[in-house]
């Protein structure tokens, strides 16, 4: 081998170390770019320690559920961002990686992959009931708790979805108690007539079979059911449907946007139906979209209004400190963000509670929780190995001049 063959192989080998060099320099980058993940809820970008509690957030800001899912989503990372104000919990920073995910159940599908493989959360805020549903499986398997927007009957089962939370009424358990609660105000000599209207989805469809079987069970006469669509701008057709059956009261499953043109429809037609609405249904929303056509909707509502005020809902006033130090005051909020707020709440409360920060460690944390208040933010949550319906006890709600007005305490069918 003369000079310059060595001088051209050491030229070569020297290029290809400086190329592996900068391979690997720019994997190292990118692990560091992933290990940020999509957080921008309440965590630094700094310390990723055993010491940073990390929880994971699917939402729904742009897809069909978004009237209610953008403020719930909004409470959700407000309360990471107010424990880390704090100090964080018990000295640990919490994070969230969100991740808006328009309500499709594939986009859920990836951005459960995404937080579980790469952002490596210990729990997950999740929303809706298709794509909780559809995940409930994988939710088992790679145990990983799960608290969602989504409060299916079908999500109780432990023994098949152990780590499935609910941290409210189901809806099936909602249903039945404005049934109930409308039975036993029924004043006349005859069995009330029910109708059933609802968008064609897992969320639209998830209480109708218990409502209907409940609503039996008690003597009334199940008449009707209606789907609408839950982007519906018109419902007339199903409303006169309905109307030929002439129901007494109809419970309607649906979020702001088609519950308000259901109401609006129904006012425009003359139906004196009583319409009961399950907990996405009522809110503040639904009264600027639906006008006077609201006035005597009455709601279930499983959570606190911000209007309450703090002495009626002591719970309210970590909230109030949180918007104070931006700038805002509960006037700004609705009751979706108090919703969003007491799941991440709870969620965080489990943590608390974890005897190690993985996913077991918070299952056995969150079944910790006896009672467990939040200041009257929603009904106290209890979890036990056997039982992860935190609840079935939810408050009435009517709009009357305009606004809501809370015209039961936390009552339960089964009481």
């Amino acid at each position: 081998m003369n000079q310059n063959m060595k001088k051209k192989g050491f030229k070569h080998w020297w290029t290809m170390g400086m190329m592996v060099l900068a391979a690997v320099l720019l994997l190292a980058a990118c692990g560091q770019e992933t290990s940020g993940g999509t957080g921008n809820g309440g965590g630094s970008s700094g310390d990723d320690s055993g010491e940073v509690i990390r929880i994971g957030g699917i939402f729904d800001i742009t897809g069909g559920t978004g009237d209610v899912g953008e403020p719930y989503a909004q409470g959700a990372k407000a309360y990471f961002e107010y424990v880390n104000e704090q100090g964080g919990l018990d000295g640990k920073e919490v994070k969230l990686f969100d991740i808006d995910y328009a309500y499709d159940v594939s986009q859920a599908l990836e951005a459960y992959r995404r937080l579980t493989q790469q952002d490596k959360v210990i729990g997950i805020l999740g929303w809706g009931t298709g794509d909780t549903e559809a995940m409930k499986e994988l939710i088992a398997e790679d145990k990983i708790p799960y608290i969602s927007g989504s409060y299916s009957e079908n999500l109780t089962n432990v023994e098949e979805h152990p780590y499935n939370f609910l941290s409210a009424a189901t809806y099936s358990d909602q249903a039945r108690t404005a049934i109930h609660w409308f039975v036993e105000n029924w004043t006349e000599d005859r069995p009330p007539r029910m109708a059933l209207l609802y968008n064609d989805t897992p969320f639209g469809r998830s209480p109708v079979a218990d409502a209907k079987a409940y609503a039996e069970s008690l003597g009334v006469e199940v008449v009707d059911e209606q789907v609408v669509d839950i982007t519906a701008l018109d419902a007339s057709s199903q409303l006169l449907n309905m109307r030929s059956k002439e129901p007494d009261f109809a419970l309607i499953q649906q979020t702001w946007g088609a519950t308000a043109t259901i109401l609006k429809d129904a006012q425009r037609l003359g139906i004196e139906t009583q319409f009961l609405g399950l907990n996405w249904a009522a809110g503040e929303g639904v009264i600027p979209l639906a006008g006077d056509a609201a006035e005597g909707f009455i709601g279930v509502i499983p959570h606190a209004f911000p209007f309450e005020g703090l002495d009626q809902v002591p719970g309210l006033a970590e909230i109030e400190e949180y918007l104070e130090n931006k700038g805002k005051s509960l006037d700004d909020i609705n009751q979706k963000f108090v919703q969003g707020w007491h799941s991440a709440k709870v969620m965080l409360e489990g943590a608390r509670l974890a005897d190690e920060l993985t996913g077991e460690g918070l299952r056995r944390g969150l079944e910790q929780l006896n009672e467990f208040d939040t200041g009257g933010l929603g009904a106290p949550v209890t979890f036990t190995e056997d039982n992860h319906r935190g609840t079935t006890a939810v408050r009435l709600a009517q709009v009357k001049d305009g606004q809501w007005e809370i015209i039961t305490d936390y009552i339960s069918y089964e009481e």
